[in-house]
């Protein structure tokens, strides 16, 4: 049944669907989940009891959790100075939100919303953006990419931007290092971000920091029109709480405060959180096993299959089979996908490819043994 009173953008948007379930799947319990990039390793047994003990003493479920994150941004701000030596920030820097998806929201809002602007991105990308901005009635300009090294376009980047065929770009996004693809951004496409005039907002996603090492975090001291973004869903292990946040000029930081929705992290949450960075030390020692899985499983791959993959600074791999005689890209990449589903191993097909998450030793070692099969 039509719902007359819906806006047609929304009517024409396809959800966002994480994985649909197939009659054909293995039980859940028999799925390796490598399609979402989370971390493959749980919270210790021993900060779960201390989540749980501090649930039980300190939240009191009949009120509001803190509004201004005070605490978690003190963490955050100390945090993010650890990570950009010579480079120091306070809570001032910092919005929190649940997830990056509402930072990404309150940055539309605060920019694009009304007709006011379009965004720029380079496909393959995160798909958040542009559904996020369609949803608002927001327009996106879209560039390509190399299809040897997946680089932004940049002459075409740069046209859009000078000579806009519509909504004159008022904010760039980009994914450091990019999913799918996951590579980092070069010194040529940071040069042009650097470049970009002040009226036009910078947004550099570093969702997967903790695996490249990378960080754009320090041009947020020296530039209005630049904002960093992270999360703990990935290293830190919280995708079930969803928290991310900004580090940007105390300006941009006020106006994402005054976009977001009040109370939009529970206490268990921010406590959450707070309890990652406390022992962040012990969460993030998996990273150097998971950048060695990270190798390993590429080098594997590449000498066992025919899936073609490119480098990675992130905590997944991106691969596209070889093309067979007749039959397109597209089908062949679902016969890939499907057949790794059928065997128990979900991965994400998406840009024209296929991601796959670094899970665990057992995990990887089953991906390579389903990838030989099909």
């Amino acid at each position: 049944m039509a719902l007359p009173f819906l806006r047609s953008a929304v009517v024409q948007l396809a959800a966002y669907t994480p994985h649909v379930e197939s009659a054909d799947d293995p039980s859940p319990a028999n799925l390796d989940i490598l399609d979402t990039n989370e971390c493959p390793y749980d919270l210790p047994e021993v900060l779960k009891e201390k989540l749980a003990w501090h649930l039980h003493r300190d939240i009191t479920a009949n009120r509001y959790p803190d509004g201004g994150h005070g605490a978690l941004k003190d963490a955050i701000a100390q945090y993010v100075t650890e990570s950009a030596p010579g480079s120091s920030y306070n809570a001032e820097h910092i919005s929190v939100g649940n997830g990056s998806d509402e930072l990404i929201r309150s940055l539309l809002i605060a920019t694009c919303v009304g007709g006011d602007g379009s965004i720029l991105v380079a496909n393959p990308t995160f798909s958040m953006y542009g559904i996020l901005a369609s949803t608002l009635g927001i327009p996106v300009t879209t560039v390509g990419r190399s299809e040897e090294t997946f680089e932004v376009d940049l002459a075409a980047a740069q046209q859009a931007i000078a000579q806009p065929q519509g909504t004159p770009v008022r904010a760039v996004f980009m994914v450091h290092p990019n999913s799918p693809t996951g590579n980092a951004l070069t010194a040529a496409e940071l040069a042009w971000l650097k470049a970009l005039p002040p009226e036009i907002l910078v947004v550099v996603d570093e969702a997967y920091f903790e695996f490249s090492q990378q960080t754009t975090v320090a041009e947020v001291l020296t530039r209005s029109n630049w904002v960093v973004m992270r999360t703990f869903s990935k290293a830190f292990r919280l995708a079930a709480y969803r928290v991310g946040y900004t580090v940007a000029n105390p300006e941009l930081t006020q106006a994402l405060e005054k976009v977001r929705l009040p109370y939009n992290l529970p206490s268990l949450t921010q406590a959450a959180a707070q309890l990652a960075l406390v022992h962040r030390q012990e969460l993030l020692a998996v990273v150097p096993e998971i950048q060695q899985q990270r190798r390993e499983l590429a080098d594997a791959i590449a000498q066992h299959t025919p899936l073609h993959l490119w480098p990675s600074d992130a905590n997944f791999l991106y691969g596209r089979p070889p093309a067979q005689p007749g039959q397109s890209l597209n089908v062949e990449l679902e016969r890939w996908f499907n057949g790794l589903r059928r065997q128990g191993t979900l991965v994400r097909h998406t840009g024209g490819g296929l991601r796959i998450t670094i899970g665990t030793p057992a995990e990887n070692q089953r991906t390579l043994a389903h990838l030989q099969q099909v």
